[in-house]
């Protein structure tokens, strides 16, 4: 199974940007899905996260701002992040808990970059 995340870029303060993460391979199925991010110089941090059954979960950096969803049907889930600000600047990657056969583990995508510049 691979993650493949897209939409990242360069953007000015108050700017929005619409990220993607599809999800492909075969005979597997998809639980838990989020984005988090990673500045330079810090640690990787969740910024949200939804549940097979559509249920979210933000931090609060974000809420109000950020809205995540996913399409099943895609095996896709997005993130639509609105008024940007300098400080969201990070690498941006999908993550998921995937089922493949009769196994599940964590799975990465290799990360998107979002610039907000001021």
């Amino acid at each position: 199974v691979q993650l493949v995340e897209s939409g990242g870029g360069l953007v000015q303060s108050g700017g929005s940007l619409r990220l993607s993460c599809a999800a492909s391979g075969s005979r597997f199925s998809i639980n838990a899905m989020g984005w988090y991010r990673q500045a330079p110089g810090k640690q990787r941090e969740l910024v949200a996260r939804i549940t097979s059954d559509g249920r979210t979960n933000y931090v609060d950096f974000v809420k109000g701002r950020f809205t995540i969803s996913r399409d099943n049907d895609k095996n896709t889930v997005y993130l639509q992040m609105n008024s940007l600000k300098p400080e969201d600047t990070a690498v941006y990657y999908c993550g998921a808990v995937i089922t493949v056969v009769t196994l599940t583990r964590d799975y990465w995508g290799q990360g998107t970059r979002v610039t907000v510049s001021s």
